[in-house]
């Protein structure tokens, strides 16, 4: 059962946009996507929890969280293997992993856990809060984005994660994500 939480192997080079919500990671990732003519993995939690929001008129719950987690591995193990050299994550496990925390007074799934802290990455991306928030169904915390970076931020660094801090515009963010992954690819 477990199986479908863990990532296939891949020859791919991994990167990962990772934090707080409204901080450009979508946008991102599309933008590298197009960058590196790959394909990019969109965030699967927002897919499902739309679809619940719209059909029950409710929010996320504890138990959607291994169902979001299926749903993200899943994507990421079909389009990996459509993926150029290049494989952008609009999310991961790890991120579930801090929104389960920061929502659930610290609790998260021992399985969801495991494979947050089981997949690999090459580099994660953490997105600044530099830029605006944009509210929607899903979004809920503009007054919490500062104490969700630093979360984010934190976990990064508690599981010893390779990652960049991307702030400014889209360019800015843009060309500093394009030579971190240049890099990686050269001395691959």
């Amino acid at each position: 059962m477990e199986r479908k939480f863990e990532q296939e192997p891949s020859d791919v080079v991994k990167i990962v946009l990772f934090g707080p919500e409204s901080t450009g990671k979508t946008t991102l990732s599309d933008q590298l996507a197009r960058e590196y003519n790959t394909v990019w993995v969109p965030e699967y939690a927002r897919e499902y929890l739309q679809n619940k929001w719209n059909n029950e008129r409710k929010t996320c719950e504890p138990k959607d969280l291994l169902p979001i987690a299926e749903g993200q591995m899943r994507l990421e193990n079909e389009l990996a293997k459509k993926a150029t050299e290049v494989l952008i994550c609009d999310t991961d496990l790890l991120e579930t992993k801090v929104y389960s925390e920061a929502y659930y007074l610290g609790y998260c799934d021992p399985v969801l856990e495991k494979y947050a802290l089981n997949n690999h990455y090459d580099l994660y991306f953490l997105t600044y809060i530099d830029v605006p928030w944009v509210g929607d169904d899903l979004r809920d915390k503009p007054n919490e984005r500062e104490r969700m970076f630093n979360y984010f931020k934190e976990t990064l660094e508690k599981y010893n994660r390779n990652f960049i801090i991307l702030t400014g515009g889209r360019e800015e963010r843009l060309a500093t994500a394009v030579k971190h992954i240049d890099n990686l690819l050269k001395n691959k």
